[in-house]
């Protein structure tokens, strides 16, 4: 298979039962844009078994790095779960998707929905300096159901804002707003109700959202995504497709 290369597992960290992520080596020729999503996998009976992963580290990094769910009778994730640091994976070496800030119109506050393991691409983005340079905010919001799956928090809160680079430009523009459905939080309930009943606006101190200045970007459940979408169109909001720079984009990979 030209198209994929083998790389080496260098880091394995396991959030919960359910959620863990893993970096890997890269190949030096790989190029890709923060957002873009890759197919990854392994050798299962001497056939390549692939599925598409959002890239969670930036286009600059040296290594890698994906999260994942954990399903039990998954084909791939079953074995994925189980990896250990200097075990090998096959990484495709065409990335693509349309989570791209290029595909957006301008504009001055970046918000970034996501739900579950649709919070790896923005983790890519929010390491991006042009991100900061673009717009005046950038909220990256996350919705799940237990606390331990807030992935990323530690990283979110207290190390990226430390970044020697950008750490400034973190610390002015980044808003971090995660929410919970099932345990108690300082923010609780899905995100596409608190965007309906204007509460997600209210908290950050942003005003209802409005496509003359705000942007979007979704990447989450497929009932996540349509609702979120419905909502959007109906504020006046146009999608980005086939190439036409709209208000928000989605990633129509993962949708089922």
């Amino acid at each position: 298979m030209a198209s994929v290369s083998t790389q080496s597992v260098t880091d394995v960290h396991h959030w919960n039962d359910s959620l863990f992520s893993f970096k890997t080596t890269r190949d030096r020729s790989l190029k890709f844009e923060n957002g873009h999503f890759l197919m990854l996998g392994m050798q299962i009976a001497g056939k390549p078994l692939m599925r598409a992963y959002s890239i969670a580290s930036p286009n600059y990094d040296d290594e890698l790095e994906f999260l994942s769910i954990k399903v039990a009778d998954g084909p791939l994730t079953s074995r994925l779960q189980n990896i250990q640091i200097g075990d090998q994976l096959l990484v495709s070496s065409k990335p693509t998707g349309t989570l791209v800030v290029d595909h957006l119109l301008e504009g001055r506050n970046l918000y970034l929905i996501s739900t579950g393991t649709g919070l790896a691409p923005f983790i890519s983005i929010i390491q991006d300096p042009g991100v900061y340079e673009r717009f005046d905010n950038v909220i990256l919001t996350h919705g799940v159901r237990y606390v331990s799956e807030l992935a990323y928090q530690g990283f979110i809160e207290e190390q990226l804002p430390q970044n020697e680079f950008f750490g400034d430009e973190v610390r002015q523009k980044l808003i971090y707003y995660p929410t919970v459905t099932r345990e108690e939080f300082k923010t609780q309930g899905r995100l596409t109700e608190l965007m309906a009943s204007g509460k997600l606006f209210s908290d950050i101190g942003l005003g209802k959202a409005n496509p003359e200045r705000d942007r979007f970007m979704l990447c989450g459940s497929p009932s996540m995504l349509k609702d979120t979408c419905q909502l959007l169109n109906a504020w006046g909001f146009e999608e980005s497709r086939q190439g036409i720079k709209g208000h928000y984009v989605i990633e129509r990979a993962f949708v089922e």
